[in-house]
């Protein structure tokens, strides 16, 4: 199976598919964190017509699309605009799997609600973090190991120069489920 994730630098949700056997790769503007197959660049500039890809998953940047922002979109329409014409750039692709990640936001009232939200808590991680999913050719990622403990970490997260970088990154407990829950179809 042929798998893009696109929007990842972190290299953790490539590497849970790599495990599974798949032939994925990361793609992102940010050089990859751990070492593996990683186009850095612009995923216009890669992504081609989407045929070629069994799966994408993307990541899109939630900067001008999540509703924690929503006090500066009023100033940023540009911005938001570019941001939903980017996910709805993956979303058209001419791929029969695709899921596309994002924090409660602006998609659900320009594009559509989501499939589902996941959190943390439901695959290892005892914080929160909810996140929608919007899927096309997949089901439903199931939880794998619901687990106490309910911290809000990452909206607690301090304000620093790399605070989108570390908010972004995929929990690997989320990554290990799409892997074993999509890897296979």
């Amino acid at each position: 199976m042929k798998v893009l994730v696109a929007c990842e630098f972190s290299g953790i949700v490539r590497d849970a598919f790599i495990a599974r056997e798949c032939n994925a790769v990361s793609c992102d503007i940010l050089p990859t964190e751990r070492p593996g197959p990683h186009y850095q660049g612009r995923l216009e500039d890669f992504i081609g017509k989407g045929d070629e890809w069994d799966l994408i998953i993307a990541h899109p940047p939630c900067t001008h699309l999540c509703s924690s922002g929503a006090r500066w979109w009023k100033d940023k329409k540009e911005e938001q605009q570019y941001a939903i014409d980017f996910v709805m750039m993956i979303a058209n692709r001419n791929c029969p799997k695709i899921a596309i990640e994002n924090p409660v936001g602006i998609l659900s009232t320009y594009w559509r609600k989501p499939d589902q939200y996941i959190q943390p808590w439901q695959f290892g991680h005892g914080e929160t973090k909810k996140t929608g999913l919007w899927l096309k050719g997949l089901p439903r990622l199931k939880p794998t190991n619901v687990v106490s403990g309910r911290e809000a970490r990452i909206h607690k997260m301090a304000p620093s120069k790399d605070r989108s970088k570390l908010r972004g990154i995929t929990y690997q407990g989320i990554a290990n489920a799409m892997a074993e829950q999509w890897g296979e179809l």
